[in-house]
This record gives C-alpha cells, structure tokens and sequence, in this order.
C-alpha cells in the first residue's frame, strides 16, 4: 500500500468514527501533512513514509457533555477491533487514543476551549505524493489559522446539562 492509499484509509476511518456519532457532529478538515519514515540512529531514508489526518469539530461541546461524546468514540473504536492503547482522564484536554489491526493511530482529543480533533496517522507505507482529503465538511469552509474555533450550536451536544444515560 502507499501513502496516497493510506491516506484514503484514514480519511474512512475517520468518516466512520464521524458517522458513530449521533446527533451528527459538525466538522472540517483540518491541516494534513506527510513525512517520511526513517531507520536508526543516523536516520537514513527508508523509501517510505505515513500521513496524518485531522478532523475539526466544529460543533459547540458543552463541558457537560465532552465526556459522553469521548464515550461514543471509544466505544465505536473498540466495537471496530480498534485497540484503546491510552486514555488521558483530565478536566481540561482530555483524549482517548487507539490502533487499529493495520497499524494506524487514532486519537480523540479536546484542545483548547472544548475544542475537539479527531486524528488519524498511517503506518509506514510505500513513498508516494499524496493529495488532499477528497471527503466534503458537512460546514463552510473556514479561512484563517488553524484551528478554527467551534461556532456550531447543537440542541443536544452544546447543552449545559449532562448527558441522558446511555449516550
């Protein structure tokens, strides 16, 4: 598989995770980047290289309600074979990140004022270029620096309540 592939791969694997979710989760991609992989000590090319894929959420995530929405995502993760390889349990920034049997990382993870990511890196596959993702945002397009702020009011996920059981 190369890198352009694999990238596809992510893409999927992150409209998957978006596509768990309900209500549905407004979001936007965020920057994509590329490297390339490198062997030893001396960090010799190895004619390979991974990609990285990042979602922004643009929806608005009550602090009542990131929990339950960190819930869904691992849950998905784990009913996929997705393997839960860390949790960061904390007030501010927490996240949840995992593996898949392929070898790709995948994190959730709440950034600065309740802003959520979702991210997704390939293993080291074959060099190739790669091109943007071709998956449409379900928001506008939103020039500026990265990261765009959430600006998306939600009925259920801007509440100010916490979740009903079983979200």
């Amino acid at each position: 598989m190369n890198m352009q592939e694999g990238a596809e791969r992510a893409d999927t694997i992150l409209q998957d995770t978006l596509a768990a979710v309900q209500p549905e989760l407004k979001w936007n991609h965020g920057p994509s980047s590329d490297a390339g992989c490198t062997k030893g000590v001396a960090g010799a090319a190895t004619g390979t290289g991974s990609v990285k894929r990042i979602i922004t959420i643009m929806t608005i995530v009550s602090e009542q309600r990131r929990g339950a929405l960190l819930g869904v995502i691992e849950r998905d993760w784990k009913s996929r074979g997705y393997k839960i390889t860390s949790v960061r349990n904390s007030a501010e920034a927490p996240a949840v990140y995992a593996e898949t049997p392929e070898g790709y990382v995948l994190n959730v993870k709440v950034g600065g004022k309740g802003q959520f990511f979702l991210e997704a890196g390939t293993p080291c596959l074959t060099d190739s270029s790669v091109g943007q993702p071709t998956g449409k945002p379900n928001t506008p397009d939103r020039s500026g620096e990265f990261p765009q702020r959430p600006d998306v009011q939600d009925e259920f996920w801007s509440a100010t309540t916490p979740a009903p059981a079983g979200s």
